[in-house]
C-alpha cells in the first residue's frame, strides 16, 4: 500500500449489480485500495435482490481491500436509489427488495398521481411526480398485493440506508436518497404525513433524516467488517448525488451517465418542480437540488441489441434512416412503463452496424430531450457535457452524444465517481469540509474534452417522429400486460 498523506476513508457504492468499495486517501483523494463483489436480480417485471447479498458483498469488497479498510477513519455508503426494503423487528428483510427498475407499480403510480392532486400538485409538493421507479409506488403496491408482507414490516429501508443501519444500528437516511421516495416534501425537507397516510406507512417506520455534514453514527460491534468500533459513519447518500459530490459538481454543470439506466442531470439552487414528470426534482446531499432524468434502457439494452446481431458493442455503421427505440425493459422517459422496443425505417439494404447505430441513438435521444428541462435557464449551452458511467469509455457512446447534442463532451478520467463521492461525504466529517469541495480539492472531474461536432437535427427529428407516430400503438402494449 502506498504511503498516505492524510487519513483513510471508505467509500462504498452498492449499485443494481454489485457493491464496490474504495479505500481513499483524504489528503490527496487517491485510492489507495479497491473491491468489488456481485448481487443477483431477479428477472422479468419485478426485479428483486435479496438485502442481505448486499452486505455479503460489502463484506467481500472490504476483505479484497485488506489491510488499508482497517485504518480508515470514516466510512460512507452510497446506493442505488428508489428500492424498497422492508425490515422485521428483528432487522431482517421480511422480502427481497423491490429496486428500482421494478415496474410493477405502474398502476399504483397512476392512480397515486390522481388521488393527490394531479402532476403539478404531486412535483410542488415532493419536487417529483412519481412514477413507476419511486419507491411511495412501491410500498402502494407491496400494501395490495402482499398484505401480509406489510404487516410484518417494522421498518422501512432505502438500499444505503439497510447498510448504514447495520454499521451503526442506527435507522438513518439523507435528504438525497430520501427526496426519491415520493414521501418526502422538498418545501419542508420532512416526511409528508398526508401522503404516508395515504398509502397507510407509519412514519415511525421510517429512518432519522441526517443533516448535510452530520455524522450517522459510528461503527458498532460484531459487524463482521474490518472498522473498527466507533469509527464514523457518514449520512451516505443516493446513486447519482453520490456521484455528483464525487464530480464536485458546481451549479449548471451537465451531466450524462451511462449505465444500467441513463441519467442527465445537474446541480441547481432552484427547487425544481416539473408537472410532466420528466425531471425529478431529487435534492443533491449538501443542500442544493439536483433534477435528473432518468431512462430505464442505457448500455444494457444498446448491449442486448448488438448481441442479438452477434456484434461487437463497438461495430456501428453511420448512414441510416433506419430508427430502434431500445424500450427492452419498459421505460420510464418517455413514461412507458410496459413498453418494448420498437424498429422502424428498416430496408433490403440496411446493415448490422446502422441498426446497432440506431440504438445508440434512440438510447441517448430521451436524455438529451430532457436536458433543456433540467439546466436553469442561465446555464452555459456550451458548457462541456460531462460524460460518466460505464458506457462513458466506449467510442460509439462518445461519438453518437457528440452527434447527437452538439456539445464538446468532457470524460473525467476518475473511475467509480459513486464510491468517490461517497468517500468525499466521508473524509469531509473528518475535515469539516464541504462534500464537493473535498472532490474539487482531489480533482476528480479533470479529463480530455472532446470538441463540439455539428449537432444532427435530422436524426433527432427523426427519432422524436417515430416516437410521437409510435405513441399510442407503445401504450396499448401496457394495457395488454
Amino acid at each position: 500500500m502506498s504511503a498516505a498523506e492524510g487519513p483513510l476513508v471508505v467509500g462504498v457504492d452498492t449499485s443494481t449489480q454489485s457493491t464496490k468499495a474504495l479505500v481513499v486517501d483524504a489528503a490527496t483523494g487517491q485510492v489507495v485500495a479497491s473491491g468489488q463483489a456481485p448481487h443477483t436480480v431477479s428477472s422479468g417485471a419485478g426485479r428483486e435482490s435479496d438485502p442481505r447479498q448486499w452486505w455479503d458483498a460489502l463484506r467481500e469488497a472490504l476483505h479484497q481491500c485488506g489491510d488499508a479498510a482497517r485504518e480508515a477513519a470514516a466510512v460512507s455508503i452510497g446506493g442505488q436509489q428508489h428500492g424498497l426494503v422492508t425490515l422485521d423487528a428483528q432487522g431482517e428483510p421480511v422480502r427481497p427488495a423491490l429496486l428500482w427498475n421494478d415496474v410493477r407499480s405502474a398502476p399504483q403510480a397512476r392512480r397515486l398521481i390522481e388521488e393527490l392532486g394531479g402532476p403539478k400538485s404531486w412535483a410542488e409538493r415532493t419536487g417529483s411526480v412519481p412514477g413507476v421507479s419511486f419507491t411511495v409506488t412501491k410500498w402502494a403496491w407491496l400494501t395490495e398485493h402482499e398484505p401480509e408482507a406489510v404487516r410484518a414490516a417494522k421498518a422501512v429501508r432505502l438500499p444505503h440506508d439497510y447498510l448504514t443501519e447495520r454499521l451503526t444500528g442506527e435507522g438513518t437516511t439523507d435528504r438525497g436518497d430520501a427526496s426519491g421516495t415520493g414521501w418526502w416534501a422538498a418545501g419542508t425537507e420532512a416526511y409528508d404525513e398526508e401522503i404516508l397516510a395515504r398509502v397507510g406507512l407509519d412514519p415511525a417506520l421510517l429512518p432519522r433524516l441526517v443533516r448535510p455534514g452530520e455524522v450517522a453514527g459510528t461503527v458498532r460491534d460484531g459487524h463482521g467488517l474490518p472498522f473498527s468500533k466507533g469509527t464514523l459513519v457518514a449520512a451516505g447518500t443516493g446513486d447519482n448525488a453520490a456521484a455528483a459530490l464525487g464530480l464536485g459538481l458546481r451549479p449548471g454543470v451537465p451531466v450524462m451517465s451511462l449505465g444500467t439506466s441513463g441519467t442527465v442531470y445537474a446541480v441547481s439552487q432552484h427547487r425544481p418542480a416539473d408537472p410532466t414528470g420528466t425531471v425529478a426534482g431529487f435534492a443533491d446531499a449538501r443542500g442544493d437540488w439536483l433534477p435528473l432524468a432518468c431512462t430505464l434502457n442505457c448500455t444494457l439494452a444498446v448491449d442486448r441489441v448488438a448481441a442479438l446481431l452477434g456484434l461487437d458493442r463497438e461495430a456501428v455503421e453511420p448512414g441510416t434512416d433506419v430508427t430502434l427505440l431500445p424500450y427492452l425493459d419498459g421505460e420510464r422517459t418517455p413514461n412507458l412503463p410496459h413498453s418494448s422496443g420498437l424498429l422502424h425505417g428498416l430496408r433490403h439494404d440496411t446493415t448490422a452496424g446502422q441498426l446497432l447505430q440506431a440504438a445508440y441513438d434512440g438510447a441517448v435521444h430521451s436524455l438529451l430531450g430532457a436536458l433543456e428541462l433540467v439546466l436553469d435557464a442561465d446555464a452555459d449551452p456550451t458548457a462541456p457535457l460531462l460524460l460518466i458511467g460505464g458506457g462513458a469509455r466506449g467510442a460509439a457512446w462518445q461519438q453518437t452524444v457528440r452527434r447527437l447534442s452538439g456539445r464538446p463532451v468532457q470524460i473525467p478520467e476518475a473511475m467509480e465517481l459513486v464510491a468517490l463521492g461517497a468517500a468525499a461525504q466521508a473524509a469531509g466529517l473528518l475535515t469539516g469540509e464541504d462534500a464537493a469541495a473535498v472532490a474539487r480539492r482531489w480533482k476528480t472531474s479533470a479529463g480530455p474534452v472532446l470538441d463540439a461536432v455539428e449537432r444532427d437535427e435530422a436524426a433527432l427529428t427523426r427519432i422524436s417522429g417515430v416516437l410521437s407516430d409510435a405513441a399510442p400503438l407503445l401504450e396499448r402494449s401496457a394495457g395488454s400486460s
